[in-house]
């Protein structure tokens, strides 16, 4: 006996229009960025710096550039200014794609209110200048400049080790996810300063035989491990 639930199945006569044709069920399309709004924001101001960056003289953006000699000299706001200027289209793309993979879970967590977008904006640039700063204690006085977002990207990093530990929510500092990630993280900052002692930076792609303030990378790491729990509760969020 053929048992039917909570559906009529009334009787066909010969006059009974034939059974609809059942309609495939469409899959759903998926964004071309399936990200936060925030998070390209970031993302389109890294690449459209660089790009109105490029048409702009060097010599013109030089009160712009990081250095800890200029801070030392009352440029304060060289540590925020520096973040959005890069060396070349391969160090802007590089630290762009950074910032859409570890920054869009991050942007996730604090959301798309404005709160929470306020201070996941704040989060990036305290990230950055704490990365400059960090530089700046090791060279204190130094005049070699420091330009890009890789500190600020470094700190996503940290904040998105922290949600992978918590399984979507803020793991504790100390998991084994972050310990391990920031290992990592010590360990490749390390390989790239041993390759600057070398005097082979030249090796380093995209650098254009540039330095790599790797130290500023470890210093947004460390910021972004311990300032990403802090912002996500003013941010409303935890």
């Amino acid at each position: 006996m053929a048992t039917y639930l909570f559906q009529e199945t009334p009787a066909r006569g010969p006059w009974s229009s034939p059974d609809p044709q059942p309609q495939e069920d469409k899959p759903s399309r998926e964004p071309m960025f399936n990200a936060p709004w925030p998070a390209l924001v970031l993302v389109a101001a890294i690449v459209g710096g660089y790009a109105i960056q490029s048409r702009i003289p060097d010599f013109d953006l030089m009160p712009y550039v990081f250095s800890p000699a200029a801070l030392a000299q009352g440029a304060w706001w060289t540590p925020l200014t520096a973040v959005f200027l890069h060396g070349n289209w391969t160090h802007a793309l590089t630290n762009a794609a950074l910032v859409l993979a570890f920054g869009t879970p991050v942007a996730r967590l604090f959301g798309t209110r404005l709160r929470g977008v306020v201070c996941y904006f704040a989060f990036f640039l305290v990230c950055g200048v704490l990365a400059a700063l960090g530089f700046a204690a090791v060279h204190w006085g130094g005049e070699g400049g420091m330009v890009g977002a890789s500190g600020a990207a470094s700190g996503l990093v940290a904040a998105a080790a922290r949600l992978v530990a918590g399984r979507g929510r803020l793991g504790p500092i100390f998991a084994p996810f972050v310990l391990t990630m920031g290992a990592a993280w010590l360990l490749v900052n390390l390989m790239v300063a041993g390759v600057m002692v070398a005097g082979a930076s030249g090796l380093i792609p995209g650098t254009g035989g540039a330095g790599v303030a790797w130290e500023a990378h470890l210093a947004g790491f460390v910021a972004g491990v311990l300032l990403v729990g802090p912002f996500a509760r003013l941010g409303g969020r935890s």
